[in-house]
């Protein structure tokens, strides 16, 4: 009876490994050799762009090897809005832009662009990944494009080259460059300010020959493009937060195997929880590293008050064009997770 026993657990245990080694070839079938294109208009040693390469890193490692992301920083194959447009249509893979250019696509993005709408990065992160952000996502799939999470680029602050903003009215006059986005236009109109759209590629240049005062991007930005070289004044007024939505080609998402969707969303997902921690580290660091050649200030609580105030009008008239309903949610759950805290 023993042996019996033996010789049938025998038979089990060599069919179970034929069955393995049959469905091993299948499985390997699943991920193809691919060569996949992230492009996106930041510097490589940015946050973001060490978090690209995490990404691509980890679609290697999970795909031993046959799935290749090759980066293109510092928009060598185009500007935002052509990176936008290459993905749309399926001749480039990935990109990253912030979420007030997506505006033109969904205008619910622009909840995020809201001025002093958050208060922490771990706010914006939560309305994020949460299911605003996640609704918003899905939304994109009508546009061609497939959102992989939201990666941080941090809390915006201005610069320029007349004079350091210390109070409300400082801001006016200034020709400040901004993203193309109307939510921005009207914040800086309402602020008193010139603003000017232009792609980031355009604005290194535009600041050196003079052609705008400043701009406005959070610390690790303003450190990675050496905008110190050409701006003497940096003004902490955090009055916007931005994220930046990894996209995917819907074209590309759709031509791969489950298997290989799954290696590039799981991807996705470690490789932002490692670009926010790298982009909270850096802002401290980035502002310490800024005073040794930029003129520093913070704005008083009083000066920001006022600010806030002041922009009060933008957030109503953009809070029609969002919707009432995704701006009372938004505010809602921010309010729940400030009363978390209490």
């Amino acid at each position: 009876m023993n042996a019996m026993n033996w010789r049938r657990g025998l038979i089990g245990a060599v069919a179970a490994a034929a069955m393995l080694c049959a469905a091993a070839p299948a499985l390997a079938q699943d991920i193809k050799e691919r060569n996949l294109r992230f492009a996106f208009s930041l510097a490589k040693d940015h946050p973001l762009g060490q978090g690209a390469q995490k990404f691509a890193d980890l679609v290697a490692q999970k795909s031993e090897g046959k799935l290749k992301v090759t980066l293109f920083p510092n928009a060598v194959l185009g500007s935002d809005p052509q990176n936008l447009s290459a993905v749309r249509g399926g001749t480039l893979d990935f990109t990253s832009m912030a979420t007030g250019l997506l505006a033109g696509i969904d205008k619910g993005f622009m909840i995020f662009d809201f001025p002093f709408l958050f208060g922490t990065p771990q706010e914006a992160f939560a309305i994020s990944d949460g299911p605003v952000g996640t609704r918003l996502q899905a939304r994109l799939q009508d546009h061609g494009l497939v959102g992989l999470g939201i990666w941080d680029l941090g809390f915006r602050n201005m610069t320029n080259s007349r004079r350091p903003i210390t109070k409300m009215e400082d801001v006016q006059g200034l020709k400040i460059r901004v993203i193309a986005s109307p939510i921005y236009l009207e914040l800086f109109n309402t602020l008193g300010a010139n603003p000017v759209p232009m792609t980031f590629g355009e604005l290194y240049g535009a600041l050196e020959s003079k052609a705008v005062d400043g701009q406005e991007n959070p610390v690790g930005v303003i450190e990675s493009a050496k905008f110190a070289e050409v701006q003497k004044f940096l003004s902490i007024t955090r009055h916007v937060y931005t994220g930046m939505p990894l996209l995917m080609s819907k074209k590309t998402w759709d031509s791969l195997s489950p298997r290989e969707q799954g290696i590039i969303k799981a991807a996705a997902d470690e490789a932002r929880a490692e670009e926010r921690r790298i982009s909270q580290q850096t802002e401290a660091r980035a502002i310490e590293g800024l005073r040794k050649t930029m003129q520093v200030n913070e704005l008083s609580a009083a000066e920001l008050a006022r600010l806030r105030q002041k922009v009060v009008p933008v957030v109503e008239k953009f809070s029609g064009e969002v919707g009432p309903a995704l701006v009372q949610e938004v505010n809602a759950e921010l309010a729940r997770l400030r009363a978390t805290k209490q």
